[in-house]
C-alpha cells in the first residue's frame, strides 16, 4: 500500500474539514483526529491543550466562534508520510466570519500538523498554529 498516496488523499479531507470548521462547522473535522492516540493543540491565541478528550473539546468550543460563509485554504510548504507518522507545515489562510463582527476579518496562520495511524486511517495528533508576523526590514 503507498501509504503517501493516502496521504495526498487524506489532505483533501483535512482541507475540506479546515473549510468547514472556519464556518462553524467541527463535523468534518472529527472525522480527522486523533480518537486513541495521544493530542496536542497548541493554538493561535496561546496555550496549549492536551488530551484526546480535552482538544476535541478546544475544536467544538473554537468553530463556535466561526459563522458561515467564511473561507480557509492551505498552503503547502511541505509534507510528507511515512509508515505510520505523516506531516504538513506552511499557511492557512482564511476570511473568517466570527460571531459579533460585522466584517470578515483575514486570517494567515503559520500551521504545522502531525498525523498518526490509527488503524488504516490518518489522524491528526498535533496542531500547532500562530498569527503570520509582518517583518519589517
Amino acid at each position: 500500500m503507498n501509504r503517501h498516496q493516502d496521504f495526498n488523499t487524506f489532505m483533501k479531507a483535512r482541507q475540506h474539514a479546515a473549510s468547514a470548521y472556519v464556518s462553524g462547522n467541527a463535523t468534518p473535522l472529527a472525522r480527522v483526529v486523533a480518537l486513541e492516540s495521544q493530542a496536542t493543540f497548541m493554538g493561535p491565541g496561546g496555550g496549549a491543550v492536551q488530551g484526546t478528550d480535552a482538544v476535541w473539546s478546544r475544536y467544538e468550543s473554537d468553530a463556535r466562534l466561526f459563522e458561515a460563509g467564511s473561507t480557509s485554504e492551505f498552503e503547502i510548504l511541505d509534507m510528507a508520510a511515512g509508515d505510520t507518522v505523516a506531516y504538513w507545515t506552511g499557511y492557512q489562510k482564511a476570511m473568517a466570519h466570527m460571531k459579533g463582527k460585522p466584517d470578515a476579518i483575514p486570517m494567515t496562520l503559520r500551521v504545522t500538523e502531525v498525523f498518526r495511524l490509527e488503524g488504516e486511517a490518518w489522524k491528526l495528533v498535533h496542531r500547532h498554529a500562530d498569527p503570520l508576523a509582518e517583518v519589517k526590514r
